[in-house]
């Protein structure tokens, strides 16, 4: 049979997927198929697996139902972040990112990130992983590893960010057996070479009212970007203002209730030589209120290689010219650790050459 190239036909909307099958004993659909056996468990694990391959190559962008975790958990989350963000600047930079060093932990004010050198108009928070000074990494001096910064005045903010950082976690890996059964690779792939010990990064961004351009030209909170891992899985409050590329126009994707988006990264583009393509996005808030949004990142081992999967019937698509950075994801040799500090350290320019 002859090779197939991947095609870009475009799409207009996103899908929503009821992963429940995925998550042993949970769910509507696991429920209905418990007394028919593993056949009929099984047989919802891979219809679930089909529409996401489905959304991955048509879109690189899904919205999750089903996925179990808990509501109070994210409204707590919500409202905690509501709290932090209402503060005076001079608090909030009580625990901005310098005081971190090399962890790249912590609070950044409205312009301090850049998308392709332009300033975003957002404020955030980074997290990480909450290691300690005995970690070997910690110990190793290994850029984006150590401890978290949390507002001292806001006490359940610590212990809510990292409870819901365990859930995502733990929703990543459930969904990268989903990724690898719609790959039609056995469901550890991922977790036996690339995710054993993942580099789970969490972001609060803090997008401010609508404004005016006096120019006429849009302000972004975010420009046109694709993200760098593996798997991206984000709750954004009632807003809206998320838009994905598509072949010739750009897509909304509007607040789901209950769900959450998840879209595919540059790594797993690679990994699978274009199959899944990693897609620009981008946030312009239209709304006359702040908008949080909550993205949470599943990637590789920081020290691990990224390779190509042999995967039959494809052919990669190595042509950059329609990437928003004409950068080929497919050329890049070396450790997911090399590849997002190269990224990361373009976003902040001036806290890489003050601490690296």
């Amino acid at each position: 049979m002859k090779n197939l190239q991947v095609v870009d036909k475009g799409f207009s909307s996103v899908p929503i997927i009821d992963i429940s099958a995925l998550i042993s004993g949970k769910g509507n659909l696991w429920r209905e198929a418990a007394s028919l056996g593993d056949a009929a468990r099984m047989h919802l694990r891979y219809s679930v697996a089909s529409q996401i391959k489905q959304a991955c190559q048509e879109s690189g962008f899904f919205y999750i139902i089903g996925h179990g975790v808990d509501e109070s958990l994210q409204q707590r989350l919500e409202e905690l972040s509501r709290q932090f963000f209402a503060q005076d600047l001079e608090t909030k930079l009580k625990i901005r990112m310098a005081l971190a060093g090399i962890a790249w932990r912590g609070y950044f004010p409205v312009g301090g990130e850049l998308t392709s050198g332009k300033p975003d108009l957002k404020e955030g928070i980074y997290f990480g992983a909450e290691l300690g000074e005995e970690h070997p990494l910690v110990q190793a001096g290994t850029p984006m590893h150590g401890s978290n910064l949390f507002p001292a005045n806001i006490p359940q903010f610590g212990e809510t960010v990292l409870e819901y950082m365990e859930a995502m976690t733990n929703l990543g890996h459930t969904l990268m057996i989903g990724i690898a059964l719609s790959l039609g690779l056995e469901e550890s792939y991922f977790a036996d070479r690339y995710t054993s010990d993942p580099l789970v990064l969490f972001r609060i961004f803090n997008y401010p009212p609508h404004l005016s351009p006096s120019d006429g030209k849009p302000i972004w909170g975010v420009g046109e970007h694709t993200d760098y891992g593996v798997l991206t899985i984000l709750k954004q409050d009632d807003s809206g203002g998320l838009e994905i590329k598509s072949k010739s126009s750009w897509v909304a994707a509007p607040p789901v209730p209950g769900s959450f988006v998840c879209n595919i990264g540059d790594m797993l583009d690679k990994m699978t030589g274009g199959l899944y393509r990693s897609t620009p996005h981008r946030v312009q808030n239209q709304s006359q209120n702040h908008r949080l949004s909550f993205p949470f990142f599943f990637d590789p081992n920081f020290d691990v290689e990224v390779k190509p999967i042999q995967l039959d019937k494809i052919v990669a698509n190595n042509d950059a010219s329609d990437r928003w950075d004409k950068a080929n994801v497919h050329d890049f040799r070396g450790t997911y650790g090399d590849y997002v500090l190269s990224k990361v350290s373009k976003v902040f320019p001036e806290l890489r050459r003050s601490v690296l």
